[in-house]
């Protein structure tokens, strides 16, 4: 492919990527495939001479969107978003055109340049204390990681390295080795997994700290485990605190927290992947006080914040503390360039309205929820999370999710609260609007009345036809009925507890 050829296959490409994403809504969100699908499509050896682009483009469509879960259409709502937008892809394909490996000044000072002013931008987006941000008179700085887990580790090692050195600045006999075997850190037990996977990796004692009834860590059992720990000649030495858990998007208390690991000597890392991009929002902002008792603080603008994957940002009160521990790989893509792009071309004010938009959306499939007594939301609803379930056994949800899985209309998944299984309702595409809600809320309860009624032992799948002829509904309760679909037109039932009979 010479230039000519590639000026023609990328306005060709871009024109494809376009229509992907104007039409996704229309591809079923989750694939229906078997896993090893992909092997029998494709040969088992590369090709020997060249192929024509054009074959190619065809084994995009035959080959890999079959296998493709679709994390950018307005009917997933699974996990976290998945940031996307035309700006931030534009700056991508730059990116890899310059193709420079940044691990130095040098490598490219563009590159490293640029990286340090965004984090500055986005820390003074989020009110961040000065000691966070590069261009002032303070000590600190930020940095973009790939992901989240990978700035939970650069954290824990940093304060490793520092707690190792002050045991030694008291005790110069004592070993590096017999310090790290009394090293303890702590994170929540909604904490996710990577924290924990953290502790593996730099080989320290890692407690769970049970929470409270909204599934946040306050300050008390927090200080016990400490105290235990020091009686028993352990060192406690980092702290994990998690603002906006993957469970529930619960919210560690901060300002309780912050103190009291400044008292113990205790590095504390703030995880906000997800929630941390609403904190752009003065209305949100309360929700990060206690940042500044922070030692690190991480959030995923590719999460929420319009930036494509991977962008994690993360900020250090003090880079003498993790200068060595900046990332895992010494190379580094040009990744600011996305930042850039998107700031510029949607503006503070643009970026507030994106998460302003999905948590009013959030709070509309709340409201639709709360409307229906077979239902129960599970945790409180704070920005675009909504956790909700069926009134009833862990199985009867379990259920009510595999058919929803089955149906490929729209893509959840699930959780454990407190022993039992809860639904994620998680508003993620940037492209949902009200009527996507709406659809999914009306597949969700024909579905429920489907399960509620075999369960009873009053409902046949054949009971309910769509043949333009004459439907016959069984004889039921109101408490198994919300929305049946009749020809593909939705009647809502407002009686209450009432015997009806459709003909």
């Amino acid at each position: 492919m010479d230039a000519a050829e590639f000026r023609r296959r990328g306005k060709e490409m871009v024109d494809y990527v376009a229509d992907y994403l104007e039409n996704i809504e229309k591809r079923p969100v989750y694939p229906d495939l078997e896993p090893g699908y992909l092997r029998s499509l494709i040969p088992n050896e590369a090709p020997l001479e060249p192929e024509s682009y054009e074959d190619i483009i065809k084994d995009v469509e035959r080959v890999i969107m079959p296998g493709v879960t679709h994390w950018h259409s307005p009917y997933f709502f699974a996990y976290f978003p998945a940031a996307s937008s035309y700006p931030a892809m534009v700056a991508d394909m730059l990116c890899g055109a310059i193709g420079c490996i940044g691990f130095s000044w040098a490598a490219s000072p563009a590159c490293t340049e640029l990286e340090t002013v965004m984090l500055d931008w986005l820390g003074k987006m989020l009110q961040l204390p000065e000691c966070f941000i590069a261009g002032t008179h303070g000590r600190g700085g930020g940095v973009i990681q790939g992901t989240a887990s990978e700035a939970t580790l650069m954290s824990l090692l940093a304060a490793r390295c520092k707690a190792v050195r002050r045991v030694q600045a008291i005790n110069a006999k004592k070993s590096e080795s017999e310090i790290l075997s009394k090293l303890v850190a702590y994170t929540s037990d909604q904490a996710h997994s990577s924290v924990e996977r953290a502790a593996l990796i730099g080989a320290v004692m890692m407690r769970k700290v049970p929470t409270d009834n909204h599934y946040a860590v306050r300050k008390e059992m927090l200080k016990k485990m400490v105290e235990e720990d020091k009686a028993a000649g352990l060192i406690p030495f980092y702290f994990c605190a998690t603002l906006g858990t993957t469970p529930s998007c619960a919210f560690d208390h901060l300002t309780e927290l912050g103190p009291l690991c400044n008292e113990e000597n205790m590095w504390m890392h703030i995880d906000a992947a997800y929630a941390g991009s609403a904190f752009v929002c003065p209305e949100f902002r309360p929700l990060l006080n206690g940042v500044e008792f922070a030692d690190s603080f991480n959030f995923n603008p590719h999460k929420w914040l319009l930036v494509n994957f991977d962008c994690s940002a993360m900020w250090v009160k003090e880079r003498a503390d993790i200068i060595g521990h900046w990332q895992i790989p010494l190379g580094r893509r040009f990744r600011s360039l996305k930042m850039w792009f998107v700031f510029r071309m949607y503006g503070l004010k643009g970026l507030q309205a994106h998460i302003r938009k999905q948590v009013a959306l959030a709070k509309e499939f709340e409201s639709l929820v709360r409307a229906d007594k077979r239902f129960e939301i599970c945790a409180e609803v704070v920005l675009g999370l909504v956790c909700f379930r069926l009134k009833g056994s862990n199985e009867l949800n379990q259920e009510l999710l595999k058919r929803i899985t089955k149906s490929r209309e729209i893509h959840l998944v699930p959780c454990q609260l407190s022993g039992r299984f809860v639904l994620r309702f998680a508003i993620c595409a940037r492209s949902t609007e009200s009527h996507h809600i709406q659809q999914a809320w009306q597949h969700i309860t024909q579905l429920t009345f489907e399960l509620l009624q075999e369960a009873t032992g009053q409902y046949s799948p054949t009971a309910v036809q769509d043949n333009h002829s004459v439907t016959k509904v069984k004889l039921c309760s109101f408490e198994a009925l919300s929305y049946i679909q009749i020809n593909s037109i939705f009647i809502t039932f407002l009686c209450s507890d009432r015997k009806i009979i459709l003909r």
